[in-house]
């Protein structure tokens, strides 16, 4: 059995990103039915078209290493994400349903903050440069997008909870 490298484990990060961002979309979709204020179905709307373009850049990213765009099953995303989807069952029609919505979601942008954040540092490890600025294209947008929610959920929605519920 060959030993396996660093390119081998990024080739599998890749794989497991790519897995999580359409498993993601679905997700957003629910939560976009489920959720109650407008603006945390703007937020969540506007993220599923962000992440949409980013399985767009995946796909980019493996024709630039020569490989088909296949994904990896992640436990990690499908744990965050069944998380998210019994914060929907448990809490629907409660006061508290957005925050623990939003809060899911945020729970998903830091998983792929950390991920695409390890996957750019080992691109630029391997010299793979224009993948880097792919991936640094993504981390940036979910960076953005973790910053947005968390304005929204300290603005708004969790107070708006709190306020519903007393």
């Amino acid at each position: 059995m060959a030993t396996k490298t660093m390119e081998d484990l990024f080739v599998d990060g890749i794989k497991d990103i790519y897995y999580a961002e359409r498993k993601i979309i679905a997700g957003l979709k629910k939560m976009i039915r489920g959720a109650e204020a407008q603006e945390l179905k703007a937020a969540f709307d506007k993220h599923l078209q962000e992440t949409e373009g980013q399985v767009e850049r995946l796909v980019q990213v493996f024709d630039l290493l020569g490989k088909p765009a296949r994904g990896k099953t992640c436990p990690a995303i499908d744990g965050i994400l069944e998380e998210g989807q019994e914060i929907l069952e448990e809490f629907k029609n409660s006061p508290a349903l957005d925050a623990g919505l939003l809060a899911a979601a945020q729970a998903v942008e830091h998983y792929e903050i950390a991920r695409y954040g390890t996957l750019k540092s080992w691109a630029m490890q391997l010299g793979k440069n224009d993948i880097a600025k792919l991936l640094d294209q993504t981390l940036a947008e979910e960076t953005k997008t973790d910053q947005a929610l968390t304005q929204l959920a300290e603005a708004k929605v969790n107070r708006e909870s709190k306020t519903k519920a007393a």
